[in-house]
């Protein structure tokens, strides 16, 4: 089933929740928002449902972070999507292979050794592991040059498009709307006071906004008066042909040093590494020999990745922000409306947990987790939180 807008259609003349941006945050907090009894929400996506950065996603799911907070959301997350099957209901190809990050610097393990004591202290089972654990759990690894590394056995990968698709279906089912093909070109306000959001199918009233456009974060808040720090950095992901040897339990393994990574997709490997001059901006390809330097980072790195062919690819945008974390909050000069943005490559994982926070301010309830660490106001301080764990 399809909302999908033609020309003669018009969006609904009324939401009390308008919620902009139809990938894994949007959805899921549409889908929150519905399951508490909040069932009068519309979602509005320009393109397709996940069309953004989650269907560009890698789809890690993970626990290992260096802030709090994020391992609190990871963690609720995670429980969520053990149980995607019952709730929302949906079969989204889990793969609790673990992720492995392999660490060259001595600086770094020093900072995972801290990381992995405090993930210990929230509940996370992660650990520390030498560098021939760490080539046996990745076996297409050269480890030679590692001094350690950090692993946890819950952690691994999903299919993003069904994430999407399960938490849009619940959703539909509880009388949420969502809107496709489906541009906002304005927010509009009376003072401090949302009154509408103005679409390319029509205008629709309401006193509420979450934005949870991802990348295009920063040209929402423009169109609301209200200054979003996030910018759009593209980044390439890779996938190979067949690969003779392939193990049945691949950790998802991430050279810490160069951000390069990989893990197992269908009988091959999906693998990518950032270009770290890579220009943030919408307009900016990445530089064309970008897949040459990663030839050379992967020779040196797991040789046997060249053993095969290239199948294919796709770039995406990371949202990025000044720390690496997402800002999540309500904006303190325009009421009601509310931001889920910003997560620097881990928006996906993360959606779950934030979804039911964005439910929880929406409704005026104290959040399941406190973000109030992530509010937007942040960037003001000059105590600036950053989280590490981030390629």
């Amino acid at each position: 089933m399809s909302d999908t807008l033609s020309p003669m259609n018009a969006a609904p003349t009324h939401g009390s929740v308008v919620v902009i941006g139809g990938g894994v945050m949007g959805l899921s907090t549409a889908f929150h928002l519905a399951e508490a009894g909040h069932g009068d929400v519309v979602v509005i996506e320009a393109e397709q449902l996940g069309s953004g950065s989650t269907s560009k996603a890698a789809g890690g799911v993970r626990l290992q972070f260096s802030d709090a907070v994020n391992i609190e959301l990871a963690l609720r997350s995670m429980d969520a999507f053990e149980r995607f099957g019952t709730r929302p209901g949906h079969d989204i190809d889990l793969d609790q292979v673990g992720y492995l990050f392999l660490l060259t610097n001595p600086d770094d393990v020093s900072t995972f050794e801290r990381s992995v004591a405090l993930q210990n202290s929230l509940g996370v089972p992660s650990r520390m592991l030498s560098a021939s654990e760490a080539g046996e759990l990745s076996p297409f690894a050269s480890v030679d040059d590692v001094l350690a590394a950090s692993f946890c056995p819950r952690d691994g990968h999903a299919n993003t498009g069904a994430v999407v698709e399960g938490y849009a279906q619940a959703a539909r089912a509880l009388g949420v709307r969502i809107l496709t093909n489906c541009s906002v070109t304005a927010i509009e306000r009376d003072g401090d006071t949302i009154t509408g959001v103005v679409t390319s199918h029509g205008r629709i009233a309401t006193d509420t906004v979450v934005c949870a456009a991802g990348p295009w974060s920063r040209l929402i808040g423009d169109l609301a008066g209200l200054t979003l720090p996030v910018d759009p950095v593209r980044r390439p992901i890779w996938y190979t042909e067949p690969m003779p040897g392939l193990p049945e339990h691949l950790a998802f393994t991430i050279d810490f040093t160069t951000g390069f990574y990989f893990h197992g997709e269908g009988q091959g490997l999906l693998f990518g590494m950032a270009d770290p001059d890579q220009p943030a901006g919408f307009e900016f390809e990445c530089r064309p020999d970008w897949l040459e330097v990663v030839g050379e980072v992967a020779a040196r790195r797991a040789p046997h990745l060249l053993d095969v062919g290239i199948a294919g690819g796709w770039t995406g945008f990371y949202e990025t922000t000044p720390d690496h974390n997402g800002i999540i909050g309500e904006s303190s000069s325009l009421r009601r409306f509310f931001y889920a943005t910003g997560f620097s490559g881990h928006g996906f994982l993360l959606g779950p947990a934030v979804g039911e926070v964005m439910r929880d301010l929406v409704l005026g309830q104290t959040p399941i987790v406190n973000v109030s660490a992530f509010d937007v106001d942040r960037f003001h301080l000059d105590d600036i939180r950053r989280e590490h764990n981030v390629v």
